[in-house]
C-alpha cells in the first residue's frame, strides 16, 4: 500500500500536537497492507517443517479407544490450571492431549537462548504458594519456567493419564450418548463427557510471505523451533556453530529483543532486519532477594496478581499501592487513567473529554521520548539510533523490556537493517534483498511471531462438530458466538478457554487464573446437580454478542491511528477474530468482577443443566 500521508519534517524541540500526529500517520501509512493477517503463510504444506518438533523423538504407541471424563486438549499454563482447579472441585479423571512431547505449552516449545517472560515471574508463574516455590529472579529464564509447569504435573498427577505427541483432529458431539468422540491423529477415539479446548496462542508459528522465501537455500528456522544442531549451545548461550557464519534475523518483536543479543554475541556477522521499531524499556532483572522471599505471608501471590492487573488496566491511581513496580506498571500511570485522575485534581475540577484526549496524547508522547532519548543514550552510532526509534502511541503495541538488546547494535559485528516500515523486499537463493541491495546470509533466524487473528479453528488446527452437526468453524465465520466466552450454544458440555470474548489481562496467567476459576464453578455445579449436559443459552449467549460489540468501540477507535501489529491484526480493525474482538471492551478488572457477581448469585443465569 502505497504512503497516503506526507512526512512531516524535522521533530521540534518542543511538543507539537499536530507534528507528533502527523508523524505517527506518515509512519502508519508505511506499514499498512491491503492483505492484513493474511501477508503472513500458513504453516502447511511446503511449509509444515517450521512445526515439527526438535526438541524429542517421536514415540510410537498404540491407538487408544477409551472413556474420560474431561479431556483437555492443551497442556501450556492454561490447560494445567484448569486440571488444578477442577481437582480442587473435586472432578478428577482428567486427561490431557497436546501435540507437545512434555507439558508447558508456550514453554515447551520456545527454548531459544536467552528467552524469559517479560512479567514478573512472582506473579507470571502459576501455583506458586502452593507448590511452595519462589523463582530465582525477577523475570524468570525459559528452563525454570518449564521445569515448575512439570513439577504442576507431576504434584497434581497429571502426567498419569496424558497423551503427547498428540494432535486432536476433530470433535463430534454424540447427541444420544450425551458424550463428545474426539479423533486423533494416532488414530485414537477418546469418549469424553466433557472437553475443554485450551489452545494457548504463542505455540505455533507463522511466517512473512516474502516473495523467494521457497527460493532461499541457507539454513532457516523459526525460533519457536530452536536449532541448536546448527547454531550450536543450549538456552543459555554458547552459540559456537555461529562463529563463522552470517545471520539474519527477522522480526524484532518480543522474541527478537531477546535473541538479538544472543546470537550478535557469537555469530560472525548478524543483519537484523527492521519493519517496524520496537519501543524497549529497562526490565531490570535481578535475583530474588532471600529475604523478601522468607517474608511472603499467605496469600500473596493471588494479591500481588491481582494488584498488577488493576494498576496495568488503570483501575489503581495511587503509585504508593503498585506492589510490582515496574515498567509495565510505570507506563499505566503514565498514560492510563491514573494520569487523568491526578491532573483533574491537580487542577482542582473537571477535565471535558477533547482536554483528556489531548492531554494524555502529551503525556503519550513523552513516555515514548523518554524511550527515544534511551535510545540516544545507549546506541553509538546515530544512524542507527534514529533508525531504533518507534513513533506511535505507547500501547499501540505489546510493551517491550530488554537490558542488552539496544547495547548489541554497538557491536562491530552487528548491523541494523531499516526497511523503512515496508518489509524485505524479497530472498534470494543467498541472502536478503532490501532497498535493492542484497545481504548475503547463511542462516535465517524467523523471531515473526505465531497466529493471533486467524480463525479459532485454523489456530486450533481442528473442527468441533456440535449438535446437528453444526461446525464451530461455520457458527463462529462472523467471529466467535459465546456466553462469558467460555460456552457457545449448540456445544454442549464444551469449554473454551482461549481468547474468545472473554478479559485479556497483560498478565495471561491472571487471565488464564480466572477462567479456569469459572470453569470449575460450572463443573462442579455440573458435578454436584447430577445433570448430563450443560450449555450456554441461546438468548444469553446473544445479549453476551451484544455486549461484547458495544463495549469494543473504544478500543477499535484507539487503534485506528496505531501501526499496525498482531493486537489489531495487522490494521484489520474489522477483523472478526482480532483480539479487538476477542477481549472484553470493559477491561479485565470489570470482568473478572462481572464472573464473580454471576458465580455468587448461585442461579447459573444464561446457562442450562439437564
Amino acid at each position: 500500500m502505497a504512503d497516503t500521508a506526507p512526512p512531516p519534517g524535522p521533530q521540534p524541540d518542543h511538543y507539537d500536537p499536530d507534528w507528533v500526529r502527523a508523524k505517527h500517520a506518515h509512519e502508519r501509512a508505511k506499514r499498512l497492507r491491503q492483505d492484513a493477517v493474511d501477508q503472513f503463510v500458513e504453516v502447511t504444506a511446503e511449509f509444515s517443517h517450521y512445526a515439527d518438533d526438535p526438541y524429542v523423538e517421536r514415540d510410537e504407541r498404540d491407538p487408544v479407544d477409551d472413556e474420560v471424563g474431561v479431556l483437555i486438549v492443551g497442556a501450556g499454563l492454561g490447560g494445567l490450571l484448569a486440571a488444578v482447579r477442577l481437582q480442587e472441585v473435586g472432578i478428577t479423571g482428567t486427561r490431557l492431549v497436546d501435540k507437545a512431547g512434555d507439558v508447558g505449552g508456550t514453554w515447551y516449545w520456545n527454548r531459544y537462548p536467552g528467552a524469559q517472560c517479560d512479567i514478573e515471574s512472582y506473579i507470571y508463574m502459576p501455583l506458586l504458594e502452593e507448590l511452595g516455590h519462589v523463582p530465582t529472579e525477577r523475570y524468570a529464564h525459559a528452563p525454570e519456567i518449564r521445569e515448575h509447569l512439570a513439577e504442576i504435573a507431576r504434584r497434581y498427577g497429571l502426567y498419569d493419564d496424558a497423551l503427547f505427541q498428540t494432535g486432536v483432529t476433530e470433535m463430534v458431539w454424540d447427541d444420544a450418548l450425551k458424550r463428545w468422540i474426539v479423533s486423533t491423529d494416532r488414530g485414537d477415539r477418546i469418549t469424553a463427557s466433557v472437553v475443554v479446548v485450551s489452545p494457548g496462542s504463542l505455540h505455533r508459528p507463522k511466517l512473512p510471505g516474502i516473495p523467494g522465501i521457497n527460493e532461499f537455500r541457507g539454513h532457516t528456522f523459526h525460533t519457536s523451533r530452536w536449532d541448536y544442531g546448527y547454531t550450536g549451545g543450549d538456552e543459555s548461550g554458547g552459540l559456537t556453530g555461529l562463529r563463522d557464519k552470517a545471520v539474519g534475523v527477522i522480526g524484532t518483536g518480543a522474541t527478537g529483543l531477546q535473541i538479538v543479543p544472543q546470537v550478535g554475541r557469537w555469530a560472525g556477522q548478524l543483519y537484523v532486519f527492521q519493519r517496524t521499531p520496537n519501543a524497549v524499556d529497562v526490565r531490570a532483572n535481578r535475583p530474588t532477594d532471600p529475604e523478601w522471599a522468607a517474608g511472603l505471608e499467605p496469600g500473596w501471590q493471588r494479591e500481588r496478581m491481582e494488584n498488577f492487573t488493576r494498576v496495568t488496566a488503570g483501575a489503581e491511581v495511587e503509585r504508593g499501592n503498585d506492589l510490582v513496580d515496574d515498567g509495565w506498571t510505570e507506563v499505566a500511570f503514565e498514560v492510563t487513567a491514573p494520569a487523568v485522575v491526578n491532573e483533574i485534581a491537580r487542577r482542582g475540577g473537571d477535565m471535558s473529554m477533547e482536554e483528556i484526549v489531548d492531554f494524555l496524547y502529551e503525556k503519550d508522547y513523552w513516555s515514548m521520548q523518554r524511550v527515544r532519548d534511551r535510545i540516544d543514550s545507549i546506541v553509538t552510532d546515530e544512524e542507527t539510533a534514529e533508525a531504533l526509534k518507534p513513533w506511535y502511541k505507547r500501547l499501540c503495541k505489546r510493551l517491550g523490556f530488554h537490558d542488552e538488546y539496544l547495547q548489541a547494535f554497538n557491536r562491530d559485528n552487528v548491523e541494523l537493517v531499516d526497511t523503512d516500515g515496508r518489509g524485505i523486499e524479497r530472498l534470494t537463493t543467498g541472502g536478503v534483498v532490501v532497498g535493492g541491495v542484497e545481504y548475503p546470509v547463511d542462516a535465517l533466524i524467523f523471531a515473526t511471531g505465531y497466529e493471533v487473528g486467524t480463525t479459532y479453528t485454523r489456530r486450533t488446527g481442528f473442527d468441533i462438530v456440535g449438535r446437528d452437526g453444526v461446525r464451530l468453524s461455520e457458527k463462529w465465520k462472523d467471529g466467535p458466538r459465546t456466553f462469558h466466552g467460555l460456552q457457545s450454544h449448540g456445544f454442549p458440555n464444551c469449554f473454551f478457554l482461549g481468547y474468545t470474548q472473554t478479559g485479556i489481562a497483560h498478565n495471561y496467567t491472571h487471565t488464564a487464573e480466572e477462567r479456569a476459576r469459572h470453569l470449575a464453578y460450572l463443573l462442579g455445579q455440573w458435578a454436584e446437580r447430577g445433570t448430563r449436559t450443560i450449555e450456554a443459552d441461546l438468548a444469553a449467549e446473544d445479549e453476551w454478542v451484544r455486549t461484547m460489540r458495544e463495549l469494543a468501540g473504544p478500543g477499535v477507535e484507539f487503534f485506528r491511528d496505531c501501526t499496525p501489529s498482531y493486537l489489531d491484526t495487522e490494521g484489520d480493525h474489522e477483523n472478526p477474530d482480532s483480539l479487538l474482538a476477542a477481549g472484553y471492551g470493559g477491561g479485565p478488572v470489570e470482568f473478572f468482577e462481572l464472573l464473580a457477581r454471576w458465580r455468587a448469585t448461585g442461579t447459573m443465569d444464561g446457562v442450562t443443566l439437564d
